[in-house]
C-alpha cells in the first residue's frame, strides 16, 4: 500500500501532526481498511521521514480512536464489532443530552462565538477531499459543547466515548456513495446550527432535544451505511427513552 506523499507535504506543522493528517485522510478515504497494519518502517520510508515522528503520529491516531495498538505487534486501523458500535451509540445518546443541558446553563458568550465560528469553518470543508477536516471540525464542535458544560468529569467521560464512536467510518461511507455528500453535509450543518441556537437561548430542554435528534440521525447512518441491525440501535434508544421523551 503506497503512500503518494513526499516530504514536502510535512513542513508547516509539527511533523507528527502532518503525518497524522495524511494518515487520517487516507483512513477516511478508505485507503486503509479496518484491521490494516500501519507499519512505521513503510510509512517513514515512503514519506521520507524518520521513524520518531511516524511513531508519534500513530500515537495521535490511537488517541483519536482511528487506530489501536496491539502489544508486541504494532498499530492497526481500528476494528469495531457491532457490539462496540452499539454500546458507543447508547452512551453518546445519554451524554449528548446531559452535556447539552449543562452547557445551556453554563455556556459563555465567548464559547458561543467560538461555536458559531466553527459552523462557518465547517461550511468551507464540504468536499470529499475535505472529509478529514470535516470530521476533525465536527469532533471539535462537540468537544467544545462538552467544554461549555463546565463539568470536568463529564468532559473526560465524553472524550473517552467520542473516541469509541465510529464517526470516521460514517465519513468513509461518503467516499463509497459520493452522491449523498451534499445532502449529508447540509443536514449536519442544519443540526449543528439548531444546537447552537438552543444554547444561545439558554433552553436546556431544547438543547437536549436537538442534540439527541442529531445523534439519532447518526443512528440511521449506522444502520444504512455500516449495516448495524436496527433492533439493536432501537434497544439503546429505548433505554434512554426517558431522556428522549423529556427532550421532546
Amino acid at each position: 500500500m503506497n503512500l503518494p506523499f513526499a516530504q514536502s507535504t510535512v513542513q508547516h506543522k509539527p511533523l507528527k501532526e502532518e503525518i497524522f493528517e495524511v494518515l487520517h485522510k487516507q483512513i477516511i478515504a478508505g485507503k486503509y481498511a479496518p484491521g490494516d497494519w500501519l507499519r512505521q518502517e513503510d510509512i517513514a520510508s515512503q514519506m521520507g521521514v524518520s521513524m520518531t515522528p511516524v511513531r508519534e503520529a500513530l500515537d495521535l491516531l490511537v488517541a483519536a480512536g482511528l487506530a489501536e495498538r496491539v502489544p508486541y505487534r504494532g498499530v492497526r486501523v481500528r476494528e469495531m464489532s457491532t457490539k462496540d458500535i452499539v454500546e458507543a451509540y447508547g452512551l453518546r445518546l445519554i451524554l449528548e443530552a446531559v452535556i447539552a443541558r449543562e452547557a445551556a446553563k453554563c455556556i459563555t458568550p465567548q464559547q458561543l462565538t467560538g461555536l458559531e465560528a466553527m459552523l462557518g469553518e465547517m461550511k468551507q470543508h464540504e468536499t470529499l477531499d475535505e472529509m478529514s477536516n470535516a470530521r476533525r471540525l465536527s469532533r471539535e464542535f462537540h468537544s467544545a459543547v462538552a467544554e461549555a458544560s463546565g463539568n470536568v468529569l463529564l468532559i473526560k467521560l465524553y472524550g473517552v466515548v467520542a473516541n469509541a464512536f465510529p464517526d470516521w467510518l460514517l465519513y468513509e461511507a461518503l467516499f463509497r456513495k459520493p452522491e449523498l455528500l451534499a445532502d449529508s453535509m447540509a443536514a449536519t450543518d442544519k443540526e449543528h446550527k439548531a444546537i447552537v441556537d438552543a444554547l444561545k437561548r439558554r433552553d436546556a430542554d431544547l438543547a437536549a432535544q436537538k442534540s439527541i435528534e442529531h445523534l439519532l440521525e447518526s443512528g440511521k447512518w449506522l444502520e444504512e451505511y455500516l449495516n448495524i441491525p436496527a433492533e439493536l440501535l432501537h434497544q439503546k434508544e429505548e433505554q434512554v427513552s426517558f431522556l428522549i421523551k423529556k427532550a421532546k
